[in-house]
């Protein structure tokens, strides 16, 4: 997940049932996938696995959960790193069963948000509205991915439970490409041992984990010898120079406009796809040749500003004063509310409404999704069998000011490139990008420019984009994780 920065706002992401035990849970160990370990490390117990089935649409599923680590090895023979992972295999689905690995982004952030959010048997529901942490409840997943693919969850190192085995040397996981190079080993290590050769591969990221996803899978190719069958990516960062680019750019401007359209359409209970394209015209027309030729003036200024404020619901003497960017709207188009980035449908009280700027936590991102941490942590404990004292690190946010970009920066970071080739050099491979509305930390219509400017490479639908009700974490309303669900389970079939 991509946390939010005061400078661009973007760096360092990316949200009492009867539970799903049919049976009491029998934990068994795999010793013989721990080796000695020094430091830290020696708080990681033995894999633990446990079975489970759970109820769904598509009708009962038995199947078999590991929670356990990876083992990684330097040079010298000594282990480095501890991976943590959570995987999920049906019963009786046989070795070609499509296998999916998932991933969060950050940099810094845990798998909890796409395990407990979405794709798990088990989620953490928040509240009716979704909004509420303390009223956090863990239910089955009727919607759970796993009737269509099984499932691998893995945390970064320095993120969840992996661990580096000296803290000193975390620092060379942190980086693009050594990133890429750790998911990919992960991967590799995970489909040697479970005889996983032969199943169809997908990857799963989200916010800088769509990222992380696209240059891990040429990572699997180019290290690992294992190529992907496609890749869903959820609310990416796909483009540096557009995430974290210039607040002056008349075209980031443009393509981050139609999010604020859908927040205020959404508040005035008037979304509908016909309403948010009659938005997304405007912004790539009439705002976007404004912004990038002469400021306006006189009654064009007058009716130019009048115009993008109702739009978005910023006050035209805002809107004027930036000469039509919008740069300021947390604490400007709710009154004596504070919206969040993460969501700009989503307001709360202003905690210091004597403040011009907003200096509190984002809503969503400290106020609703850390939850997810202490949800994972007692469901892996006391389900799964994973006990530790080692706490779970569902956020890691000093890992985004330590990450090497590489060269030119963040804002030269691209996926671009990585994409193009997975697509003309794999005749099978597709894509599937999704995003909500309403999201202002990765605005869906970046990744839909970037889309829009690939070649065509190939029979047409091997690339998908999906929008859903919501904001960079949509899937946290139950019916628009279910679209999401469906929509896999589409994409998935398609691939077969």
């Amino acid at each position: 997940m991509i946390k939010a920065s005061p400078l661009a706002f973007v760096l360092a992401l990316l949200i009492g049932a009867s539970g799903a035990l049919a049976q009491p849970a029998e934990t068994s160990k795999a010793p013989e996938h721990r080796e000695a370990a020094d430091g830290i490390l020696k708080l990681l117990p033995a894999d633990a696995i446990t079975q489970h089935s759970i109820a769904t649409p598509q009708g009962k599923i038995d199947y078999t959960a590991t929670a356990g680590t990876l083992p990684f090895y330097d040079q010298s023979g000594s282990q480095s790193a501890a991976v943590f992972y959570t995987a999920y295999v049906a019963k009786n689905g046989g070795p070609n069963r499509p296998l999916t690995f998932a991933f969060n982004g950050g940099p810094g952030a845990a798998s909890a948000y796409l395990h407990m959010g979405v794709v798990g048997p088990r989620i953490l529901e928040l509240g009716p509205e979704g909004h509420d942490a303390a009223r956090a409840e863990l239910r089955d997943n009727p919607a759970t991915w796993l009737a269509f693919t099984d499932l691998v969850l893995i945390d970064p190192v320095g993120a969840g439970w992996s661990r580096a085995a000296k803290s000193d040397n975390a620092k060379n996981f942190w980086g693009v490409r050594s990133d890429a190079d750790a998911m990919a080993k992960a991967i590799a290590l995970y489909v040697a041992r479970n005889n996983r050769g032969g199943s169809p591969k997908y990857l799963l990221g989200e916010s800088y984990g769509g990222f992380r996803a696209v240059k891990t899978a040429r990572a699997l190719l180019r290290e690992q010898g294992l190529a992907v069958s496609g890749l869903i990516l959820v609310s990416p960062l796909l483009e540096g120079w557009l995430t974290f680019g210039d607040d002056t750019s008349a075209l980031r401007a443009a393509l981050q406009m139609p999010s604020l359209a859908a927040a205020e359409l959404e508040r005035k209970k008037a979304f509908t796809p016909q309403a948010q394209a009659e938005a997304e015209k405007f912004a790539m027309t009439d705002y976007l040749v404004t912004l990038a030729g002469k400021r306006p003036e006189g009654d064009a200024a007058k009716s130019f500003y009048a115009r993008v404020a109702a739009m978005t619901g910023v006050p035209e003497a805002t809107i004027s004063s930036s000469r039509g960017f919008i740069n300021d709207f947390v604490k400007t188009i709710r009154a004596g509310k504070i919206v969040s980035r993460y969501d700009a449908d989503y307001a709360v009280d202003d905690p210091n409404p004597e403040r011009r700027a907003a200096r509190s936590p984002d809503p969503i991102l400290d106020g609703v999704s850390r939850a997810y941490g202490g949800g994972f942590a007692d469901y892996a404990r006391n389900e799964l069998g994973f006990k530790t004292e080692m706490t779970y690190t569902l956020l890691a946010s000093d890992i985004a000011g330590k990450w090497d970009w590489g060269h030119g920066g963040r804002f030269a970071a691209t996926s671009d490139d990585d994409i193009r080739t997975l697509l003309a050099f794999s005749p099978s491979f597709r894509l599937m990008v999704v995003h909500g509305y309403a999201d202002m930390v990765t605005p869906y219509g970046m990744s839909r420019y970037v889309l829009d400017h690939l070649p065509p490479i190939g029979p047409p639908g091997r690339v998908q984009f999906k929008l859903y009700r919501g904001g960079h974490m949509f899937y946290i309303a139950a019916d628009q994780r279910k679209a999401f669900g469906d929509d896999a389970a589409a994409f998935y079939r398609a691939v077969e």
